[in-house]
């Protein structure tokens, strides 16, 4: 029986890119049954939302979805298409792996890291009071009489709330993780000494229930330090357990130690359903001119792959990039190389059929 799944092509690249990724998953002779369905600016343009409902029915049928990026035009009083998908379906987890590829010129080796990202709380909840709003001076006020402190009348706001319930289960989700993908250790980073009733529960929580998985070694780190870590001995990583914004930024951070975001894929996951695509944008720029990198989001592809129990297919995918990139003949531009990504695309898919 054939898997069904929703593709959402997105805009600028997208749609160049998810083509790449069809093509490549279907040479694996895993049967997939694709439910495509459109989102972002070119739907904004014609139905007033860039994520119309249907998207999500077309998801919640399916129950697993993978997506080209998506454009959040700048000033249309839209929130980020990704964001709302992600607290819609309750993806509440945000996996993000980085590795080094062979072949590529990088500074170190050996990078094996997986960024599991807290995907629903934090400063992207999306609670915020515009600059010299009613609702904004009310906030100013309402914040003078509790805590004494007198903010000024042109500040705006954004609410950084963190949960037990929210931080439990993506500790938990992190901890079995490790057991689940035989990895050995987990870093919990924060600014606990700074925002003590935010990132202070958050690492209360992850050491209260690391007690319960003796089996992980867990360690926790404020942020600063661990990206000071991170650029200087990515190795001692392996599973870094972190809230919502320090998981965006420091996973393309960890892009960058592997060759950039051309090359990250990402997997955003709840109890129900699970979303897959590249962490890098639409980049509008170089849209249609055929230039674009798709092996980040074929590699998210393999990541789909695993999750449908199609662990071989998902291995060979992986194996396919690998030996593409270590031959060295058959590039996009940013990784140094002339080919389009229709090459890229068909050299990946002809070492897959071998």
């Amino acid at each position: 029986m054939a898997h069904l799944v929703t593709l959402i092509p997105g805009d600028g690249i997208g749609p160049e890119v998810s083509e790449a990724t069809r093509r490549v998953l279907e040479a694996t002779g895993v049967p997939i049954e694709w439910a495509i369905v459109e989102a972002g600016a070119d739907v904004l343009e014609r139905e007033g939302t860039p994520l119309p409902g249907r998207v999500l029915d077309r998801i919640r049928d399916s129950r697993v979805a993978i997506k080209g990026p998506i454009t959040t035009p700048v000033g249309s009083g839209f929130r980020s298409v990704n964001v709302e998908l992600r607290q819609a379906l309750d993806l509440f987890a945000a996996v993000r792996p980085s590795r080094s590829l062979a072949g590529l010129p990088t500074r170190y080796p050996d990078v094996d890291i997986v960024v599991i990202r807290e995907n629903t709380e934090d400063l992207y909840q999306g609670i915020e009071f515009a600059r010299g709003t009613p609702e904004a001076l009310e906030l100013r006020d309402m914040l003078l009489r509790f805590s004494g402190r007198e903010l000024r009348e042109d500040s705006g706001f954004t609410v950084k709330p963190i949960s037990v319930t929210g931080a439990r289960r993506i500790v938990r989700f992190a901890l079995e993780f490790v057991g689940a993908h035989g990895r050995r250790k987990v870093t919990l980073g924060h600014k606990a000494n700074i925002m003590r009733f935010s990132d202070g529960l958050f690492l209360s929580v992850g050491q209260i229930e690391a007690e319960g998985h003796p089996e992980v070694w867990f360690e926790q780190m404020e942020i600063d330090q661990l990206s000071m870590r991170l650029v200087r001995e990515p190795a001692a990583f392996d599973v870094l357990l972190l809230p919502n914004l320090y998981g965006d930024i420091i996973s393309d951070l960890c892009a960058g130690l592997v060759g950039g975001l051309g090359l990250a894929a990402g997997a955003n996951l709840g109890w129900e359903y699970a979303v897959f695509e590249p962490v890098h944008g639409s980049a509008p720029d170089i849209a249609g001119k055929g230039i674009a990198n798709p092996i980040a989001m074929i590699l998210s592809g393999a990541m789909l792959l695993r999750h449908l129990r199609e662990a071989a297919a998902a291995t060979a995918v992986e194996g396919a990039v690998d030996r593409v990139l270590q031959r060295g003949d058959t590039r996009t531009p940013d990784l140094g190389g002339t080919s389009s990504t229709e090459e890229v695309a068909a050299a990946i898919e002809e070492t897959l059929r071998g």
